[in-house]
């Protein structure tokens, strides 16, 4: 144990991290109905949310090298997952799309994650409920603060 003084904010913090993380490896229990690697899902996951990227963006937002990038895209571009598109205010950049396919898979996990979700929390009463959705909405709100 840890002999600074109890600080609230980094005791929440703590707490929130540890529910986070144990939460994430939960939900993902199903990713693979998606039939995508987590590499894949993820990717695609920041294209069906976060709308189009350059491979350059996306490789910066998953936090790997565009070479790797490069081959994630390549595989969900074969499953008709993502399409490359010239922008239309400058021909000489790529931008990557999720197509109607890719949201549509997309989608579905989210829906499979949330439901999974909804199990997990089945088992607390109602007012327990409504703290997790206040819980929720306030982590929504301190992240929005964020630059």
């Amino acid at each position: 144990m840890s002999s600074r003084k109890s600080n609230p904010n980094l005791d929440a913090a703590d707490r929130f991290h540890s529910a986070a993380i144990h939460a994430l490896r939960h939900v993902r229990r199903n990713d693979p109905e998606t039939g995508l690697s987590a590499a894949r899902l993820s990717a695609l996951s920041v294209l069906v949310f976060g709308g189009p990227r350059t491979l350059g963006e996306l490789a910066a937002a998953e936090h790997v090298r565009p070479a790797t990038m490069t081959r994630i895209v390549q595989a969900l571009e074969e499953g008709g997952l993502v399409r490359r598109e010239s922008d239309p205010r400058d021909r000489r950049v790529t931008r990557l799309h999720a197509t109607a396919k890719g949201e549509r898979v997309m989608w579905r996990g989210r829906e499979r994650r949330v439901e999974n979700l909804a199990s997990l929390i089945s088992g607390l009463s109602e007012e327990e409920v409504a703290q997790v959705h206040d819980a929720a909405e306030l982590v929504e709100r301190a992240l929005a603060q964020q630059p």
